[in-house]
């Protein structure tokens, strides 16, 4: 735990509020939302501006106190646990929107607003800020921003990083970087943006962001299809962004355990088309121009793609409620796989064209380690992002099944790097993947990594 020198100097920092040490406050920060980790923090500090920040930087820099930054504590691989001899900085009560330009489509944030409140501060103004996740009510865009979060639109608009204009930034020994401009032109040496954009926190926290708006969609249509197989739902996305003028948003495969597991738990939900499947999409074309007819587009689209063999059925939703239902089978795909017992999870990418060579190559593969295992297959098939989550074996053991994560890890991951593919797509590295970090990166990658963060943190 800090000293008492230390605590008493943070609580001239940043005062009663600032300063949390009553064990049942700092709960919350010390669970993990998959369980596999668990906190043993015994501080938590929640600074109010950027200053106050810096000060709480640079005296932990001055008396080598350990400190973790926290977001709305999301995250799927542990980055943000802390243990006893470190602090928890969190970015909670930083939420302010402090400027929103609707003629240069940008929007300025603290890092502790929730991603909700920067889609709606967007929307008021009559725009789309388009980073989705399954956790935009209570994760931070602070953390989406380093973590560079994917979620379901990165097909059209790309991951956070492709976002944001600037950053404001504490570095490690209490220095503030002031990037908060809106240019889309400055060739001035290094972005320095682009270190802290995914680097999880290790570089330097990040207190603010310029984010790129964009014109809201008013022509939205959305299916959910049968497909052969995945080769058949890459062929249908290929000829749905030529036909329907490359309005495609969001393009996410599903195998039929994965909706299974959804149908069965979740209540509310039903099959959209009869037509059982091994495969199903879910897909949405926007544009910001009314009129578009894209429900036409979409129709004429996959007209072609049944008429190719590659979809079997379709569902085209009719209205904003069937909309909602057609997302609601691919969002709770996670939560209602808890109810199968243990899962080994994988947030992987591949090259688009690699996806049915790794789901087949992988399914073989894992049978063979785990005989019985169901592959939960899902996820942002548009740019290559699947989660290959496997549930274990019906009967099994769910402690036992669990002790053989990184023998499957090993699999699953190697056939990625042989297919040229990433082992972590968009989740990040946190505790959880620092062993696969050093085994897939190169040693001169590894090297210069290690450098920046020598360089930086000391």
């Amino acid at each position: 735990m800090p000293t008492e020198a230390v605590l008493s100097r943070l609580h001239e920092i940043l005062g009663p509020k600032g300063v949390i040490v009553d064990p049942a406050l700092i709960e919350p920060h010390l669970v993990e939302w998959r369980g596999l980790y668990r906190g043993t923090a015994r501080v938590v500090v929640k600074p109010a501006t950027t200053e106050e920040v810096a000060a709480v930087v640079k005296l932990c820099a001055e008396t080598r106190t350990p400190i973790v930054p926290q977001g709305g504590n999301t995250g799927l691989v542990g980055g943000a646990v802390a243990d006893e001899n470190a602090i928890i900085l969190s970015l909670a009560r930083m939420n302010k929107i402090r400027a929103l330009d609707k003629s240069a489509y940008t929007l300025t944030v603290e890092a502790g607003v929730v991603l909700a409140d920067v889609q709606k501060a967007a929307e008021a103004a009559d725009r789309l800020f388009p980073l989705s996740l399954g956790s935009e009510g209570s994760c931070q865009i602070g953390g989406n921003l380093s973590t560079n979060a994917g979620g379901t639109a990165v097909l059209r608009y790309g991951n956070s990083r492709d976002l944001v204009l600037g950053l404001e930034v504490v570095l490690p020994n209490g220095e503030i970087i002031h990037g908060l401009h809106g240019l889309r032109k400055d060739n001035t040496g290094y972005d320095l943006r682009h270190l802290f954009l995914g680097a999880e926190g290790t570089l330097g926290i990040i207190t603010a962001a310029v984010l790129k708006l964009f014109p809201r969609p008013r022509d939205i249509a959305t299916a959910f299809v049968a497909v052969e197989n995945p080769q058949a739902a890459i062929d249908t996305l290929a000829l749905l962004r030529e036909s329907s003028g490359d309005t495609v948003t969001m393009f996410e495969l599903m195998s039929r355990f994965s909706i299974e597991t959804v149908l069965k738990h979740v209540p509310g939900t039903a099959d959209p088309v009869e037509t059982l499947s091994a495969w199903y999409a879910l897909i949405e074309l926007s544009s910001p121009r009314a009129g578009g007819d894209l429900q036409s587009a979409l129709e004429e689209g996959l007209g072609t793609a049944m008429e190719n063999g590659w979809v079997t059925d379709a569902a085209i939703a009719q209205n904003d409620s069937q909309r909602a239902a057609f997302r609601r089978l691919r969002e709770e795909i996670s939560d209602a796989q808890k109810h199968e017992g243990g899962s080994i999870k994988h947030d992987i990418s591949v090259p688009l064209a690699a996806i049915p060579t790794f789901l087949d190559r992988a399914d073989a593969a894992i049978e063979k380690l785990i005989p019985g295992t169901r592959p939960c297959s899902f996820g942002h098939a548009g740019d290559g992002n699947l989660h290959y989550n496997l549930s274990q074996p019906v009967g099994a053991d769910r402690e036992a099944y669990l002790q053989q994560w990184e023998a499957a890890n090993r699999v699953v991951h190697d056939i990625v790097q042989e297919l040229g593919g990433s082992f972590s797509a968009e989740h990040g590295i946190g505790k959880l993947k620092v062993h696969e970090l050093e085994q897939y990166k190169s040693p001169a990658a590894l090297e210069a990594m290690r450098q920046i963060k020598r360089a930086l943190d000391p």
